[in-house]
C-alpha cells in the first residue's frame, strides 16, 4: 500500500482542522499554545495587573514577615509549587500562573521570569542572583514586530539544577537533570542531564561524575562527613 503524501486529502483535512481551531482561539489561548498573539486583548492586561498586585505584596513585605509570607504569596502566585519554596525579593514575572516549580525551589535576588509561555521547573532547583528566564519573544522582521504580535515558547528545567548568577535562559530551551549552568551564561539551546555548561552561547564543558561528590569548590575537598 502506497504511503500518503502531504498533499493527499487526509493531510489537507487535518491541516484545515488545525487552522480552524487556531482561528477560534482567543489571545490568551493563542499565547499558551505558542502562537502569535496580541498582549493587550482578551483579559491579558487584567491578568498581568493581578500578578503585579501580588508581586507588590511580595516585594514590599517587611523582613520580619517574610518567613511565612513569602511562601504564601508564591504559592498563590504560581500555577503549582512544592510544599517548600522560597524566592528572595525582589522577584518579577508576567503572569505567575504559567510557572510551576517542584519541591525545595530556591531563587536568590532579582529573579525574572517572563512566563507568557509555560515555565516548568523541577525539584531542588537553585537560581543565583539576577537569573532571567524568558519564554517571550518578538518577530525578527521589523514589519512583523511592529504589528504588535509576540510569542511565548515554553521552557523546561529538570531536577537538581543550579543556574549561576546572571544566567539567561531563552525561549524553547530544555535543561536536563543534575545540571550546573555557569555564571553569566546565555542558554540558547537544550542542555543534557548531568553536565556543567557555561558561556554565551552556553556549551557543555564536561560531565558531572561521582568523583565530584568529595569537592565543594574546584580542588577543595570537604572537611566534614555529612555531605
Amino acid at each position: 500500500m502506497a504511503s500518503l503524501e502531504y498533499t493527499d486529502p487526509p493531510y489537507q483535512a487535518a491541516e484545515a482542522e488545525r487552522t480552524m481551531a487556531e482561528n477560534t482561539m482567543n489571545q490568551h489561548e493563542r499565547m499558551l499554545a505558542g502562537l502569535p498573539y496580541k498582549a493587550w486583548l482578551d483579559g491579558l492586561p487584567e491578568a498581568r495587573l493581578e500578578c503585579r498586585r501580588k508581586l507588590y505584596v511580595l516585594n514590599t513585605m517587611a523582613p520580619d514577615l517574610r518567613e511565612d509570607g513569602v511562601p504564601r504569596v508564591i504559592k498563590d502566585l504560581f500555577g503549582g509549587t512544592g510544599e517548600r519554596v522560597w524566592v528572595e525579593p525582589p522577584f518579577h514575572c508576567d503572569y505567575g500562573s504559567n510557572i510551576t516549580v517542584g519541591e525545595d525551589f530556591y531563587a536568590n535576588f532579582n529573579l525574572t521570569i517572563l512566563d507568557v509561555g509555560n515555565v516548568t521547573i523541577g525539584s531542588n532547583v537553585m537560581c543565583a542572583p539576577n537569573v532571567s528566564i524568558y519564554t517571550a519573544g518578538h518577530p525578527v522582521h521589523p514589519d512583523s514586530r511592529n504589528s504588535g504580535y509576540e510569542y511565548g515558547i515554553p521552557i523546561t528545567i529538570g531536577d537538581n539544577v543550579w543556574l549561576g548568577g546572571n544566567t539567561i535562559v531563552l525561549p524553547g530551551v530544555t535543561i536536563g537533570d543534575n545540571v550546573v549552568i555557569g555564571a553569566g551564561s546565555v542558554v540558547t539551546k537544550d542542555i543534557p542531564s548531568n553536565v556543567i555548561a557555561i558561556g554565551s552561547p552556553c556549551r557543555v564543558i564536561r560531565e558531572i561524575t561521582d568523583a565530584d561528590r568529595d569537592y565543594y569548590f574546584k580542588d577543595r575537598r570537604f572537611d566534614v562527613t555529612d555531605y
